[in-house]
């Protein structure tokens, strides 16, 4: 199993390490020698001429690896609102899943792998009509592209649920779920922390990829972290097996 060409990255919620999953994969498939852009369809909350996601993305990912990523941002909305709430606050145009669809297939002809980042969870509205990030990958899969979602979600209490909710709705959507990442894995986790690393893949029905550490947006060597962080099939080196034993060892 590898990663699919146009990889949609979601969350289970907001401030859950979207972005800095979005990085970790798209240094480890840089690293891996592999053509990479970075999309970001609608970002919120930040203003004209300030750095966003995709700054953030290439920061992270660092010099010279952030000199080999396309980064593209589709559209901006200043306030730090649900896309279609900012977008209309705005009086700037809504975001059309079409548009998201023809960018990422116009980056999938000259990459190996097209990382498109959504704002929030699934089901965050970037209309007026209710479309979402949802109806982006469908959009992009009616063009063609073999499309799938990562899911990002957190280590401990809740996740399980939130994860269970996403997955029924990609499901209802015939979106196939590539797996999960667990953006922040605790310095000390606790028995949730540690039981859901088995407990996560049965909740989407799809595999553990990963698990960044907390703080990963502070280490020193991001592109090693990224690796160590990742499972093969995301370019990385991480094993999950392993992972929950040393930790359920540890607990």
């Amino acid at each position: 199993m590898i990663a699919p060409p146009v990889l949609f990255v979601t969350g289970t919620g907001t401030e859950v390490g979207k972005t800095v999953t979005t990085a970790a994969v798209a240094s480890a498939a840089v690293q891996a020698g592999l053509r990479v852009a970075v999309l970001k369809p609608g970002q919120t909350g930040v203003a004209p001429g300030e750095p966003g996601d995709v700054d953030e993305v290439a920061r992270l990912v660092g010099a010279p690896l952030a000199g080999r990523l396309t980064l593209r941002e589709l559209v901006r909305y200043p306030e730090p609102l649900a896309p279609d709430t900012a977008a209309r606050r705005s009086g700037r145009p809504y975001l059309d899943p079409a548009d998201t669809a023809a960018a990422a297939a116009e980056l999938a002809h000259d990459h190996d792998l097209v990382l498109v980042e959504g704002a929030g969870g699934l089901l965050v509205r970037y209309d007026d009509e209710g479309r979402t990030l949802a109806d982006q990958a469908l959009a992009a899969r009616d063009l063609g592209l073999p499309a799938q979602l990562l899911l990002v979600a957190t280590a401990g209490l809740g996740t399980l649920n939130t994860t269970s909710l996403t997955a029924e709705a990609l499901a209802a959507r015939g979106l196939p779920l590539f797996g999960v990442v667990i953006g922040a894995w605790p310095g000390s986790p606790g028995l949730a922390d540690r039981c859901n690393l088995a407990d996560l893949p049965r909740s989407a029905g799809a595999p553990l990829l990963g698990a960044l550490p907390e703080r990963a947006a502070a280490a020193g060597d991001f592109a090693a972290v990224a690796r160590a962080s990742l499972a093969p099939a995301l370019h990385g080196r991480w094993d999950a097996a392993e992972f929950a034993s040393t930790h359920q060892a540890a607990g």
